[in-house]
């Protein structure tokens, strides 16, 4: 008895191809957002280094100059302290809060500093920056540093050279601007995660609802199966049984071995049948390991010598690729059965390093016409090996008929 059945194979290709067809759109418009912000980034952090440069070489050029005295040395610790704290903060952008604060206050008070000294000069734009990236710090660590920021430009406005309160307004003014700015920027960037997380827990629920329902029908397939198709065989298994022991009674030899081939065969369909249920409910498939016992019963049933030589180990065979050796093994015995004169079969597994390659092939008169492998059943195997980015081929031999399958590893 033939049961075409793939548990898991198609199922997991519906599943995945409706996963897809409802989320890759969405996904793909927030791939392309963030590959655009990361675009973005790439744009600033060049930006960034030109600010840190032009602080440095404005700083280095205005009065007072640097020097290793008197307000000159100062100067030149602001410098050392803005650039230092400059490089801190980009480099360490994913580094923990406790790492990144030290870098943020050298940056802020040295700007603070150097706007005091040279007030002409563009200190402020790097303590901006400064204040901009400090919101990528969650909580207070990030208000900290604004807050500092909000105060120290102010005062450094107002105590330094110029003595500017309408500096220090505008100073004021920037800084909140820049924070904003930059939180608008960060909730975005949330925002988006969110989005992401939440598209992933929807396709893994979809994905979860679709494996109920082929689930679910798998089980109702299973029940008729097992109503319609199992109970009429063990309904033919009893009235064969009946007919065998009647049989007995009459002294006819042939008609009673022809019975209890019948009631074999009826029987065998149950377990076929009982095993194809427990396809349909996930249960363990066949695999090689039963093929000795497949070739043991063909000999039995047939008569016809049957032999099996299995080369290498099976270590690398998937479970589709299990069930595809077994049942094309079981076809192509089921077509010497019904359809072959043959004298002897030969069944040959090689396991290799590529793949696995099973050979049915039958020995003896030439087989009748109905034997060309063009049947549903062979057809079948041929499509699952297909599946599995195999082969399979079937033709007639000088003496018999070969089937071989080919599977990859």
């Amino acid at each position: 008895m033939e049961a075409r059945l793939d548990p898991g194979g198609d199922d997991a290709a519906a599943r995945g191809a409706y996963a897809a067809c409802v989320t890759e759109p969405t996904f793909a418009s927030l791939e392309r957002t963030r590959a655009r912000q990361q675009r973005t980034l790439g744009l600033l952090r060049p930006v960034g280094v030109g600010v840190v440069v032009l602080v440095v070489v404005t700083g280095v050029q205005s009065h007072p100059r640097p020097s290793l005295s008197g307000e000159g040395l100062a100067v030149l610790l602001a410098l050392i302290g803005f650039a230092a704290g400059a490089a801190g903060v980009m480099r360490s952008r994913r580094g923990t809060a406790r790492e990144q604060v030290p870098f943020f206050l050298a940056l802020i008070v040295s700007s603070a500093l150097l706007v005091a000294l040279q007030p002409k000069g563009p200190a402020f734009v790097g303590a901006f920056m400064g204040v901009a990236a400090a919101m990528r710090l969650r909580g207070r660590p990030g208000v900290a540093i604004v807050v500092l920021a909000l105060v120290l430009l102010p005062i450094a406005e107002i105590l330094g050279k110029d003595k500017s309160a309408f500096g220090a307004i505008l100073q004021e003014i920037a800084i909140v601007a820049f924070a904003l700015v930059a939180r608008l920027a960060g909730r975005l960037a949330e925002g988006q995660e969110q989005a992401e997380r939440l598209l992933r827990e929807l396709e893994q629920t979809r994905d979860a609802q679709a494996r109920a329902a082929v689930l679910a029908e798998r089980q109702r397939l299973a029940r008729e199966m097992h109503d319609v198709l199992a109970h009429s065989l063990s309904g033919l298994a009893l009235q064969l049984e009946g007919a065998r022991l009647r049989a007995a009674g009459h002294d006819d030899p042939a008609l009673v071995e022809s019975l209890e081939r019948a009631h074999h065969l009826a029987r065998s369909g149950i377990e076929e049948a009982r095993r194809a249920i427990g396809m349909l409910r996930d249960e363990e498939l066949p695999g090689p390991e039963r093929l000795a016992a497949l070739v043991a019963e063909f000999e039995r049933d047939t008569g016809i010598p049957a032999t099996l030589a299995v080369a290498g180990e099976s270590g690398g065979l998937g479970p589709d690729a299990r069930l595809t050796l077994f049942r094309t093994a079981q076809e192509a015995l089921t077509n010497v059965r019904k359809h072959a004169r043959a004298e002897r079969v030969e069944l040959r597994v090689a396991y290799e390093p590529a793949g696995t390659r099973l050979c049915v092939e039958d020995f003896g008169a030439p087989p009748q016409a109905a034997h060309n492998g063009g049947g549903y059943g062979l057809t079948g195997m041929r499509e699952r090996a297909e599946l599995l980015g195999g082969t399979l081929t079937a033709a007639p031999t000088s003496d018999g008929f070969r089937v071989e399958l080919w599977v990859p590893a």
